[in-house]
């Protein structure tokens, strides 16, 4: 289904673009850190908790950077067996209730219930509980929040673009 622009839509997807492009170089990076603790594992009998630790850190923020991408791309996961039999009126109206009623309240839950999560890391100087492993566990879990402040963005933009293709412009859809 193609949506059409809005201003809104015009200001906010460059940056995520921007940011999906840059986070993608993050599976790079990990793939990199993967290879060497492998062989500094299995080559020289060198197990490295900081490397595992490490690995996790850029997955997690590789998937949460990516997921405003994704959304605004619109290439995230869905159900397309009944999803693409659908009309384009109707998988409109599907996402604008979904955005309304299901990701608007999860993305607002998620970024109350994250931002204590962090504040409350950084006041403690919450560190790695594994001996080895890496500092400043706040930079982290401050992740979550960004992520999903971007997927509040990327949402925004979308359900500016559902309302307008849903309610001002009927007739480029119509035809006339």
């Amino acid at each position: 289904m193609e949506l059409p622009e809005t201003s809104l839509s015009r200001a906010i997807d460059p940056w995520l673009v921007r940011i999906g492009q840059w986070a993608s170089w993050l599976w790079v990076v990990l793939l990199v850190v993967i290879v060497f603790n492998v062989v500094m594992r299995y080559a020289f009998d060198q197990g490295r908790i900081e490397f595992e630790e490490i690995q996790w850190h850029i997955y997690a923020t590789g998937f949460l950077l990516g997921l405003s991408y994704a959304y605004q791309a619109d290439v995230h996961v869905r159900v397309d067996v009944l999803h693409e039999q659908f009309s384009p009126d109707l998988k409109a109206w599907i996402e604008l209730y979904g955005i309304l009623l299901f990701l608007m309240p999860f993305i607002a839950i998620v970024l109350i219930y994250s931002v204590p999560f962090v504040w409350s890391s950084y006041q403690l100087a919450e560190v790695s509980q594994s001996p080895g492993g890496l500092p400043y566990r706040w930079a982290m879990k401050a992740m979550l929040p960004i992520g999903f402040f971007l997927l509040l963005l990327a949402t925004i933009s979308r359900l500016s673009r559902v309302w307008s293709f849903l309610f001002f412009n009927r007739g480029a859809r119509d035809g006339a």
